[in-house]
Order: C-alpha cells, then structure tokens, then sequence
C-alpha cells in the first residue's frame, strides 16, 4: 500500500493530537515527514515526543519562512495546518498552489477576507481541503442528526442552543493568544465555529441572516476593578500574587507546559500564562447571536466563558414535538494533561417530547475519548480506511467557510448593531 506523506505546520498546542495519531495509530497508511513552525525549540520538543513517547523517529524541520522548500524537499501529499487562527489561509493557500491536499484545524479563518482568498485558491487549484470538525463525531451529536433526519420531531422551526465554558478552560482562551481578536476571531469565531457548524450539520441547511451582542463582561483588568480587585499581575510565571490566583497557570509545574511554551519563548516572545485580568484583551467573554437559516429555522445562541461547569445544552422545537440534550463535558486547559480528557463526556442526556405521546429518554453509545468520543472517529476518518457514513460526516472547505461565517457575521453585528447577511459577505 502507498503511504500518504503528510507535513504539519504549527506544532502549539493542538498539533499533538494530529502527529501523535500519525506516528501512533496510521503507520500502515500514513507517513509523517516534516514539521513547520516558526519556533524551532518547540519543533525539536515535538520531535523529541515522537521519539520518546510515540516510538517514532525524528522528522525534518523547516522554519515558517522556509514553508515552500519543505514543501519541494519533503513531497507531503496532504499539509496538516495546525498554527495560529490568522494564519491559517497563508498556508492553506501555499499549500494547495504548491499541488498539496490541506487538513485544517478548526476554524478554517477568522474573517470573510481570508475566508475569500481560500474559497478562490481552492477553485483554482481544484485541490482538497478538509476541516476537522471533531464534534459531528461524537455519538450523542450524531444521535441528534439521526434523530432529526429520521422526522422524529418532524421540521424544525427553533433551536435554543447554550454553551458553558468554565473557569478552567473558558478563562484559558484569555491567557494566551485567543485573547486577541485579530488572532482569533474572538470566541464566535474560534470557539463557536464547532457549534454553529453542528447546528448546520444538524439541520442539513446554512445560515441567512445573523444578530449578536456581545462584550467583555468579566475578563479584563476593568472587569476585576469594578469587581473590588486592587492587586495586578502581568503574567504567572515569577509573580508572588500569582501563587495565590485560582485563574494562574503556573507553567513551571506542568513539564509538557513548560517544555512547549516557557522555553520556547525566548524565540520568539510568546507568553502562554497572561493573567486574565490584564489589559489588551479584545476577544467577547459574553454572547448571544440570533440566526435565521435557509430553511427558514431560527436559533437563538448564547457562549459564556467563566461559568461553573462545562459542558452545553440545545433543545429543537419540531411540528411533531421537542427535543432535548444536555451534555456536561470535562474541564481541561490546553495540553495541559491527557488528550483524551478534552472535551470529554461526563454526562450526557437526551429526551425526545412527543406532541401527542410520552415523553422518552433516547439510548446512545457512549463515546470514548476526547471531544465526547469524536476525536478516535475522526482521526480514522482522516488517517485510516474511511467506512461509508450515512450521516456524512466529513467536513469541506464549503462546511469550514459557513460554520466561521456565522461567527464572523456575528462580529460584525456587534460592532454594528446590524443584522448581517451572510451571502453577502463571500461569494461562493
């Protein structure tokens, strides 16, 4: 069997869930030759993982400016990308006019002008490009889409869709680069591009028209001071206070944390332990967006990042009745500890409401594994012999592009005031 050749550019935080895999799992169908980053000594400590913890050997590194001769010396037939949100299309685009198939990390981009130049490249390259939407994955999610599918509720007129982050991993978004808009797309963007893709994914149907509000309501130095807090710190590491600061992350004390971040900053800058209640912090911590979808279905949608538990719950109101699911998923900060505990399940629930007949709980397999058991699946998905999905869940470019549209439409409202129409802000 030929092996697919893939290479990774950006190897932070959510890179090892993908070489790991690679290097791990896929041998038979896969090869991992060459690693992308713009930090060489945390390039060497993913080479050094692979060695040591994934029985692999090392992989060539080329630093980001060397992107294109990894590309002609290395040959991958896909490029796994895997860096900071606003650079994704750089590479995407790179990657498919240099005649390469492209895997990216969620969200594809984090505005409608990059989403533009990778909508273009991929028409004009006719390459691939697949985004890894870990949670259609998952069992209960994909319950949902069977359920629906299968006319249990009947047509959907209104979804109610809440989720939580917790003081854990929703304060994590605000210590490192996430924090910053212009990285990220804020949270409706980064983070709820997950959501708003099942929602699409669900329904079979794209949004429309799109209203937000949202704002900084808890992070943030002028959130703590009307809160009584007179005490500051800049970051974590080397900060007295910060011992005594349930928001810390103390990078020293966790070695995968410190190998990644702490002694690679000297390269170039990057501080993974900002306090959460410093300044410069542009990204939303409170949300809430109204969406009307091609169907005609509403959504009324709400993030909040500090809250006490994790997890999200989301109702579907049908002609034939309601139903309900309410997952409570495992606290985690990124690469903090075992891949296998992001985002996994604690608890899951799902009740269908019949118009006229008993109310009943719906039976499903539980997942195992990160992201409530969808990350195993996608990874065979990706890297392993694909079976046939009635459900289809692989996600396109096309998928990516209306999941960040929805989010991106959503910033714009709340800059505006405005409702925004969503096909007016690319063209397909």
């Amino acid at each position: 069997m030929t092996k697919t050749k893939y290479a990774q550019v950006g190897v932070g935080g959510r890179a090892e869930f993908y070489y790991s895999a690679l290097a791990k799992q896929f041998g038979q169908t896969s090869e991992l030759v060459a690693f992308c980053d713009i930090n060489q000594t945390r390039m060497n400590y993913a080479n050094r993982l692979l060695v040591e913890r994934y029985d692999y050997h090392a992989i060539p590194t080329y630093k980001s400016e060397k992107f294109d001769e990894m590309i002609e010396n290395e040959r991958p037939d896909v490029v796994i990308v895997t860096s900071v949100d606003r650079t994704h299309h750089k590479y995407i685009i790179r990657a498919m006019e240099l005649g390469c198939d492209v895997i990216s990390e969620k969200p594809l981009t984090v505005d409608e002008i990059k989403c533009q130049e990778i909508l273009d490249a991929v028409k004009r390259t006719g390459r691939k490009l697949r985004v890894t939407f870990n949670y259609r994955y998952a069992p209960h999610n994909t319950k949902i889409r069977e359920l629906i599918m299968r006319d249990t509720i009947g047509q959907v007129n209104s979804v109610h869709f809440e989720w939580l982050l917790n003081t854990q991993h929703g304060a994590d978004y605000f210590r490192r680069w996430h924090r910053d808009k212009r990285n990220s797309g804020g949270l409706l963007v980064h983070k709820a591009t997950h959501h708003f893709d099942l929602v699409n994914f669900w329904l079979g149907s794209q949004p429309q028209t799109v209203f937000a509000m949202g704002d900084l309501m808890f992070y943030g130095r002028e959130n703590a001071e009307k809160r009584g807090v007179t005490t500051f710190y800049q970051r974590a590491h080397g900060s007295a206070y910060a011992k005594t600061d349930p928001f810390a992350l103390h990078l020293e004390e966790n070695p995968h944390l410190k190998n990644m971040y702490l002694d690679a900053e000297h390269e170039d800058g990057y501080q993974r332990d900002l306090s959460v209640f410093g300044d410069g912090i542009s990204a939303e911590d409170t949300m809430g967006v109204m969406v009307r979808y091609k169907n005609n279905a509403i959504m009324t949608y709400s993030l909040n990042a500090y809250l006490p538990w994790e997890g999200f719950n989301v109702a579907f109101n049908g002609t034939k009745g309601r139903l309900e699911m309410k997952v409570v998923e495992q606290s985690y900060v990124n690469s903090g500890g075992d891949k296998a505990l992001e985002g996994a399940v604690q608890g899951v629930t799902i009740m269908v409401f019949p118009q006229f007949d008993v109310p009943y709980v719906v039976d499903i397999d539980e997942g195992k594994g990160g992201h409530g058991g969808g990350d195993p699946v996608l990874l065979n998905d990706l890297f392993g012999e694909a079976n046939e999905d009635p459900f289809h869940r692989e996600a396109s470019h096309l998928d990516g592009a209306m999941s960040i549209l929805t989010g991106i439409a959503g910033n714009i409202s709340i800059k505006t005031g405005l409702p925004v129409r969503v096909d007016e802000l690319v063209q397909f």
